[in-house]
């Protein structure tokens, strides 16, 4: 198998239950990429970028594709599994 050629990261909190079923969905989507999706606590990253969770904070979870934004509170299945087939 090649080398994923997309990264994803959810951003998330502790007790976030969106976050939870969000990451869950990545993981089956991602999984058919051969992608690993990866987490970043914005309450945890704000000790050293507070900007993350300033920007982020209120409408998590957010999904990161390649480092930007690509959802928010849902994970755009139909989108995502598009824009990682590129």
């Amino acid at each position: 198998m090649s080398e994923p050629t997309h990264t994803v990261t959810l951003l998330t909190r502790a007790g976030c239950g969106l976050c939870a079923v969000a990451l869950d969905e990545l993981r089956v989507i991602c999984a058919d990429f051969g992608i690993e999706p990866g987490t970043t606590d914005v309450d945890a990253a704000a000790a050293t970028d507070p900007g993350l969770r300033a920007e982020y904070g209120d409408r998590l979870p957010v999904v990161l594709l390649d480092g930007r934004e690509h959802s928010y509170f849902d994970v755009d299945e139909d989108r995502l599994r598009a824009d990682l087939a590129r």
